[in-house]
């Protein structure tokens, strides 16, 4: 019982680490043009508001309840307040408005 599952483990532990290590391996010789290396900068951000948008919207049936969050976390990141303080008033203004609607 013991060896199977130990092969498994082996295998998910080469599964995960070949697809991390590869690009490492192929781009480290190679530069990449400047424009690509611009546009790979972006990825990061665009994959956040792709995963952040959608939530902000379905979250719950009132639509201004993800926006009222979403807008106060925004304004208090544009400030440079630190990120607990971000979460945190997102989450009071959000305590906010659930009392009163």
């Amino acid at each position: 019982m013991i060896v199977p599952l130990l092969w498994i483990i082996i295998g998910m532990a080469v599964v995960t680490y070949v697809p991390r290590m590869l690009p490492l391996v192929v781009f480290d010789a190679k530069k990449l043009p400047p424009k690509l290396r611009e546009m790979l900068k972006n990825v990061p951000f665009a994959a956040l508001g792709a995963l952040i948008i959608p939530g902000v919207f379905l979250f719950n049936d009132d639509w201004l309840f993800g926006v009222l969050g979403a807008s106060t976390a925004m304004a208090t990141a544009y400030a440079g307040v630190n990120l607990t303080l971000v979460v945190l008033s997102s989450v009071l203004v959000l305590f906010v408005y659930s009392s009163f609607f």
